[in-house]
């Protein structure tokens, strides 16, 4: 049982603040972004911008964009290349490795390296850096695990996304846009919510764009949850491996280079089982989806990968960043039609987009008076009065994947995510570590 206000709640959202999103390991970027030295790109963590960074030496770098004289914002581009980074404010610059290389009237201001040390001063760098299959996160907690250990047995389902070849996955993006939604219910939506489709998405099954969303579609399929994430899945008709990919839009030559890099598991989830991947999350903010619609006349659909973050305002405002996905090694014909899948169905103008909006504004702004602190929402779907599953999980011969999986229509996902967040909230805040730079020795 949920209570209500927790979707629209500025002391919660304090809370998330200062004990959730100052140690989880947050998605920044990923390295097609910043494919030669000196690419980058700007993001944020909340109000914390970071540069994301490939340096001159090949390596990728995530450092503070504040300059460290008086603060102001080194860099004001949203994406670039750049050799060195100047503050506007006082001409402060700095390699892209965030090592300070130059500081006006260094001998007359400040008397030279007696009075500001320059070896060693940097641009303040993200407390942990790490990747996966090329996906950057960064965690404000100096502290963090290893991203492998955080995503846990996830990762056997992030592949499916984000290494489809041996080329891995290239981006287009981001699409950026705000909503007037919390950030939590779109995290939710995407890690296990089959049950809202067949309502929410009606119009698009109506018009023929995307023959999936019925209702006997989706209870056939399932959710999934395992290491730090989850999603669900489609059922696929009856067929080999290679058939049922097909059946989503795949064609020969990628069918061929998933089976060089996938594992014998993940290609029996699909070819053995029958499941399909489609929407999935990564606690605390960051989502997939997988469709297949149809982009032309006829009845030939084309299969698209979207990754994006809710990235939160405040409580009942959240950015929404959405990038199109695709194999590198995809033929450019499949590359062009897959993104037109992808305008269709989500993004910004997206019609599953509108949908799923209009119906997230609408909870977070009832979330947020009297009477939604009197009501706990009812989160007990697939769970019966005696806590018993209605639908008993996936045993190993009918899913090959890690996790715990059930089929039907369940808020095990929601639940799973939520307890998560609620453990985050009870934990007490990471310990700020404060740095200067630039000091002679014995001051502080």
């Amino acid at each position: 049982m949920i209570p209500a206000h927790i979707y629209n709640d500025e002391e919660i959202f304090a809370l998330e603040r200062e004990r959730l999103f100052s140690r989880a390991w947050i998605f920044v970027g990923h390295e097609s972004e910043i494919p030669q030295p000196g690419d980058y790109v700007v993001r944020r963590v909340l109000d914390d911008s970071f540069i994301v960074v490939r340096d001159e030496s090949g390596s990728v770098k995530a450092m503070f964009n504040m300059c460290l004289h008086r603060g102001m914002q080194v860099c004001r581009a949203e994406m670039g290349n750049a050799s060195h980074f100047r503050c506007p404010y006082h001409g402060w610059s700095y390699r892209n490795d965030g090592r300070i290389v130059g500081l006006p009237f260094h001998e007359e201001a400040y008397g030279g390296e007696a009075g500001f040390n320059r070896k060693g001063a940097r641009l303040l760098p993200a407390p942990s850096l790490d990747s996966y299959n090329g996906l950057i996160f960064i965690s404000m907690d100096p502290d963090a695990p290893p991203l492998i250990d955080y995503l846990g047995d996830f990762a056997f389902y992030l592949d499916y996304y984000t290494k489809q070849s041996s080329s891995g996955i290239e981006l287009r993006g981001p699409q950026r846009w705000r909503v007037k939604a919390n950030w939590k219910i779109g995290a939710e939506n995407f890690a296990g919510d089959m049950y809202h489709t067949p309502q929410t998405h009606t119009s698009v099954v109506e018009i023929g764009l995307f023959r999936e969303p019925k209702a006997e579609k989706r209870k056939d399929g399932n959710t999934y949850w395992a290491g730090n994430g989850g999603g669900t899945t489609y059922k696929l008709p009856e067929g080999t491996l290679e058939e049922r990919l097909r059946y989503v839009g795949y064609p020969d030559e990628m069918i061929d280079r998933m089976k060089e890099v996938w594992s014998q598991d993940q290609l029996n989830v699909i070819g053995e089982n029958g499941f399909m991947i489609s929407a999935a999350s990564i606690f605390p903010n960051m989502s997939f989806v997988h469709n297949w619609p149809k982009v032309e006349d006829g009845d030939d659909v084309l299969p698209f990968i979207s990754i994006r973050t809710w990235q939160p305002i405040s409580e009942n405002e959240t950015e929404v960043l959405s990038w199109f996905a695709v194999d590198a090694a995809a033929p450019e014909e499949f590359k062009a039609l897959s993104y037109k899948a992808y305008l269709m169905c989500f993004g910004s103008t997206g019609m599953f987009e509108q949908d799923d909006v209009e119906n997230w504004v609408s909870l977070t702004n009832t979330a947020k008076g009297n009477m939604a602190r009197r009501l706990l929402l009812n989160s007990r779907m697939g769970v019966l009065k005696d806590g018993r599953f209605v639908v008993e999980p996936l045993g190993p011969d009918a899913f090959s994947g890690p996790g715990v999986a059930h089929v039907g229509y369940g808020e095990y996902n929601q639940r799973h995510l939520l307890e998560r967040w609620a453990d985050y909230l009870e934990t007490e805040p990471t310990a700020l570590i404060i740095s200067s730079v630039g000091m002679p020795e014995g001051l502080s």
